[in-house]
């Protein structure tokens, strides 16, 4: 009887561990213990996305999709991604990842070609995470015209994406006009050297969902902060 019962327990394991696992239930994330509104953002390295599932998970209102980087780098999932994200109800906006170093102007072109304002429910996003060798005085001055010409090709101001500590270190006193998505993978909320409010927090890089096979980040809304903030305004 031991027998029949060990042998049982095995083939239970065996089925268990040879299925695909899109998620981790028994991890207990912020999305399962808060009632803030909460998203995702995410690019090629999470490989083909289950959109329909996604589409059912309440708790994730919003996603922001990498378009492009630097002056010619091209996301070659975001067409696919944008469309199905759409079609499974979710509020989508796109995201470039700035190169401090590469022509500015060939920078926006590439980010227009992908982000197109018919296709966009929230304001776009500028990922600014490294400084490439520059000077702080070049570098900060490169973000600065960089956002600007964003305004003026979408005639609304960027979402602003980076960290906490490359905020505090490089980015005080540059970003005061604009709306922040901070980065910090911890329990604990992020702190400004500059006590900037901020209107969201990335707080995991190794977040679960079904619907996506692997880790992928994860933000939400802090304090009165709501998605009608960041609705793209069409001209």
């Amino acid at each position: 009887m031991k027998r029949i019962f060990y042998i049982h327990i095995y083939i239970i394991l065996g089925l268990f561990y040879s299925c695909p696992v899109f998620s981790q239930d028994n991890l207990v994330q912020c999305e399962d213990t808060c009632a803030h509104v909460h998203g995702i953002d995410l690019s090629h390295y999470q490989g083909e996305v289950f959109w329909e599932v996604i589409g059912n998970n309440t708790k994730m209102a919003y996603v922001y999709l990498k378009a492009t980087e630097g002056g010619d780098r091209i996301d070659h999932m975001y067409e696919q991604n944008i469309d199905l994200a759409h079609k499974y109800g979710l509020k989508v906006g796109s995201y470039h990842f700035f190169r401090p170093k590469t022509d500015l102007s060939k920078q926006l072109a590439n980010f227009k070609t992908q982000c197109r304002p018919s296709q966009q429910d929230l304001i776009p996003m500028i990922d600014i995470e490294v400084k490439q060798g520059m000077s702080t005085e070049a570098f900060r001055d490169s973000v600065a015209k960089f956002l600007v010409m964003v305004e003026k090709a979408y005639h609304q101001k960027p979402l602003v994406y980076t960290g906490t500590n490359f905020y505090n270190k490089y980015l005080v006193g540059v970003l005061d006009d604009y709306k922040l998505m901070i980065a910090q993978y911890s329990k604990n909320e992020p702190i400004l050297a500059d006590d900037k409010d901020y209107m969201l927090w990335q707080y995991t890089g190794k977040g679960y969902i079904d619907g996506i096979k692997g880790y992928v980040d994860k933000s939400r809304f802090m304090g009165r902060h709501s998605l009608r903030e960041l609705k793209y305004q069409r001209r």
